[in-house]
């Protein structure tokens, strides 16, 4: 192995529950709504928006996301405005930080001269507010968002990309992401190694899994 790329959000990464994290930015700004008032929004909103828009429309596709999450709220007062706050503000209020396991695993990669990036569906604008907060600006050799490629995960392309600017092959990488579909499926389709980072050990279908970071380094011995 010669780089170990990562998941994002529920494996370096936690935050607080998204609806919760509504709930502070409308507090925020005068508005009070219930979790499940919000629940409920973020629902019949799903169904109205298409996902296959999410890596074509970019950062746009939050402040549309939450114009409609606003609407189906009662919200009609400076609404366009307020989805763009919700937008620019959401990780003030999200409580984002890194799992306990994380830096030390990160920190012995390095140490073991291997190349690490990052590939999530997140946007760019989203890793360079994160990354920060959590001090590992600049630790990735890359950071790879569904902007960069127009694709988010699970697409083989979005996986690709990230190795071709790494200058490492298929075969010479490991993918660690917690869900099934997006990041295990999705690397060993693109023809990486893949570990499925499962916490509480709550997964049953048969698939290579660690319960925390530092178990890496066990299985890179492996391969």
């Amino acid at each position: 192995m010669k780089a170990v790329l990562f998941d994002l959000g529920g494996t370096l990464i936690n935050t607080a529950e998204i609806f919760e994290i509504w709930r502070r930015i409308l507090e925020a700004h005068g508005i009070k709504r219930s979790l499940d008032e919000i629940s409920l929004a973020h629902k019949e909103t799903e169904k109205q928006l298409n996902p296959k828009d999410y890596p074509r429309l970019s950062d746009d596709f939050y402040i549309i996301w939450n114009l409609h999450i606003l609407k189906k709220l009662g919200i009609r007062k400076n609404v366009q405005l307020l989805a763009r706050k919700i937008s620019e503000e959401w990780w003030d209020y999200s409580d984002v930080r890194l799992y306990p396991d994380a830096e030390e695993a990160l920190k012995q990669l390095k140490r073991m001269g291997l190349k690490t990036g990052l590939v999530t569906n997140a946007f760019q604008s989203d890793i360079d507010q994160i990354l920060p907060r959590v001090g590992l600006a600049n630790f990735f050799d890359v950071a790879v968002g569904v902007d960069a490629v127009g694709k988010t995960k699970p697409d083989r392309e979005i996986f690709l990309y990230a190795l071709k600017k790494l200058g490492v092959a298929p075969q010479e990488a490991l993918f660690v992401g917690d869900q099934i579909e997006t990041d295990y499926e999705g690397a060993r389709k693109a023809g990486l190694k893949a570990l499925l980072i499962d916490r509480e050990d709550k997964i049953r279908k048969r698939v290579k899994k660690i319960r925390g970071l530092k178990e890496i380094t066990t299985h890179l011995q492996l391969y």
